[in-house]
């Protein structure tokens, strides 16, 4: 694939290279600030044009065929399309083999005799076993407990060890879970070798696939853990000549051991991807900002009966349900891409397996709250974090909270087929994306300065019949529910876009995480002044952070304000910082700054006060050096 141009690489890689267009710096480097940010926006200005497109599939030719079968082992269909069976070679020379009982450090056992189960058997024949059987060692006959860490890390060790033909593979370690397990995950790549420079220099574009950020939702880590084989030695292995792909099985390793959603601190990781206060979160954001994925799949699962059953009397029915990235400045053609590219293959593909799919919905904890919610609009997500760093961000949630090991092989079949698809929509589509990602970067670092930036989007609230299942009978039924959409956001709040923003010598703890979350952030080396908007506050309240469910587990109370801004000049010293937005991912640091939102640094501590932050609304003349 032709590469881009050298000021376009500079601007998609923001922790080593300067303000866009600026090119590298090195540590004590100074520049003046308003000639290079000039020359940048004038870069980003002569973007190429988003590529036409297509209203039909590319030709099935591009994507490799599936190899000759030999013999003995039942896999999954190729992909997500209809065969009954597969059969290919074994793939591991030295099996792993599963016991029957788990080791030390085992998730806990979830199957429930039929008699404890919160629907009837005709629901449960809603749900055959798929045509196919999946191994890992947590699906072995038999078995009580899913994989445990302990096995999930020898099998990506043994599929590291044993690639076949042109693959290299290579496992990552990311750091440490809280409890001191290993957060890890395999890279598997046609390129010669697993770095990422080798990645880069291959032309071919970097898809992560993440499991189990809640640990009682074990169907997409099981599923990775084929994916991985089957990518590494077998029946997914072709695709590699057109992507490279990272997977992690297991991203909350402390809550699949101990069988709960939230990590062992008590917070939900996948609320934490803005702030970054946990290990497991901050593990993912290296990840992403190192190996600049330009698809990221996330699997998870949702509550069967529940709270669905208290509500509305009835079961939920689908197999899977998927969303894309819903929240305030995604830009709008990764919206599209997902939207026409993913989507409709991924309900295509698991439609032909047999399986069911619809939009991702769930309702809060609430008893007396008979709404109905898409997923969350607030930037926290795994979901929407990640499409705020210019990637098509797919939600991929099976039926699986509360029914323990039931349906488990069709589980894992729904993840396999929903995931496998969105694989092969990235390796027919690498040269659209990468088309669509180089215009996205330079079209957002482009508005710097310019127009109005949404500060929070909300739902729109809306009615909707849900198609939901008889708890005794087994038969559709139609639920009229108060539904609110995601994917129509309405703007609650907005303010002229800033050149950038400034923090104080005491926000070091800020400018932390937004370098870790890929964003440039610059150290003032001299002192000077600002043309700014600083921040009144008008009321302030103490209080939680809410998503769609309820109160977020895990979280301090956060300070909400009101705030009105005055233009102002400031007085800026040594040592501070400046956050640039004429940069491919400044729509991250909008969701981080402004501070009256219940997700931003401020609200949550991390930008000690009001006064410690500015909104800075001319291109500044400053001597900057590029933060360590």
């Amino acid at each position: 694939m032709k590469q881009p141009p050298s000021h376009l690489r500079a601007l998609s890689s923001p922790p080593s290279a300067g303000p866009a267009g600026a090119g590298p710096l090195k540590p004590r480097t100074v520049w003046i600030g308003s000639t290079v940010l000039a020359s940048a926006l004038l870069a980003a200005c002569s973007s190429t044009p988003l590529p036409p497109w297509p209203s039909s599939a590319p030709p099935k030719a591009t994507v490799p065929a599936a190899p000759r079968p030999q013999a003995a082992r039942v896999v999954p269909p190729p992909l997500g399309t209809q065969r009954a069976e597969v059969i290919t070679s074994p793939v591991l020379s030295t099996p792993i083999i599963p016991s029957a009982e788990p080791a030390a450090g085992a998730a806990p056992a979830a199957a429930a005799p039929p008699a404890d189960l919160p629907y009837s058997a005709a629901v449960a024949a809603r749900f055959p076993a798929p045509a196919v059987h999946y191994d890992t060692p947590g699906l072995a006959d038999g078995r009580r407990a899913f994989t445990t860490n302990a096995e999930a890390a020898q099998w990506l060790r043994q599929l590291a060890s044993t690639p076949q033909g042109a693959t290299k593979a290579t496992v990552l370690d990311l750091g440490m879970s809280q409890r001191g397990t290993p957060l890890q995950a395999l890279v598997l790549t046609h390129a010669p070798n697993t770095d990422i420079a080798s990645l880069d220099a291959s032309g071919k574009p970097t898809v992560l696939l993440i499991g189990q950020q809640h640990g009682d939702e074990p169907a997409g880590s099981e599923a990775l853990l084929v994916m991985a084989r089957e990518l590494s030695q077998g029946l997914l292995e072709p695709l590699l000549d057109r992507i490279n792909v990272v997977v992690v099985p297991r991203a909350n390793p402390d809550g699949a051991e101990a069988g709960t959603r939230a990590t062992a601190n008590g917070t939900d990781m996948n609320r934490d991807h803005l702030l970054l206060n946990t290990p497991e979160a901050q593990a993912l954001a290296r990840l992403t900002r190192d190996y600049r994925p330009i698809a990221v799949l996330d699997a998870h699962e949702y509550t069967v009966a529940g709270r669905f059953l208290e509500k509305f009397g009835a079961i939920q029915k689908y197999d899977a349900l998927l969303q894309y990235a819903t929240t305030a400045n995604v830009p709008e053609f990764l919206t599209k891409a997902a939207r026409e590219w993913y989507y409709p293959p991924m309900a295509a593909a698991l439609q032909s397996q047999g399986l069911t799919s619809e939009s991702y919905y769930t309702t809060s904890t609430d008893p007396q709250d008979r709404r109905v919610s898409m997923g969350g609009t607030q930037p926290d997500t795994g979901r929407n974090v990640n499409g705020l760093k210019n990637a098509v961000s797919m939600l991929v949630e099976t039926r699986g909270v509360g029914i323990g090991r039931l349906d488990i092989q069709r589980r894992v079949h729904a993840q396999v087929t929903a995931l496998s698809s969105a694989l092969r929509s990235t390796a027919e589509r690498a040269g659209n994306l990468e088309q669509v990602r180089s215009f996205v970067v330079r079209d957002t670092a482009a508005q710097a300065c310019r127009g109005q930036v949404a500060i929070e989007a909300a739902p729109t609230a809306t009615q909707r019949d849900l198609v939901m299942l008889d708890p005794e009978t087994g038969a559709d039924r139609t639920v009229r529910v108060d539904w609110n959409s995601s994917l129509e956001l309405r703007t609650v709040a907005s303010r002229p876009r800033p050149c950038g923003y400034w923090l104080s010598p005491t926000a070091g703890q800020a400018a932390e995480r937004l370098k870790l979350l890929g964003l440039q952030v610059m150290r003032v080396a001299e002192p000077g002044s600002l043309l700014s908007d600083s921040y009144q506050e008008t009321s302030r309240e103490e209080g939680v952070r809410q998503d769609v469910r309820g109160t977020i587990a895990g979280q301090q109370d956060i300070t909400r304000v009101r705030v009105t801004t005055v233009r102002t000049a400031i007085d800026v010293p040594e040592g501070s910082y400046y956050v640039p937005l004429n940069q491919p991912m400044a729509n991250l640091a909008v969701a981080a700054l402004e501070p009256d939102t219940q997700n931003s640094y401020f609200a949550n501590h991390l930008i000690p006060a009001l006064g410690d932050t500015a909104r800075v609304m001319a291109t500044p003349s400053l001597v900057f050096e590029e933060a360590d």
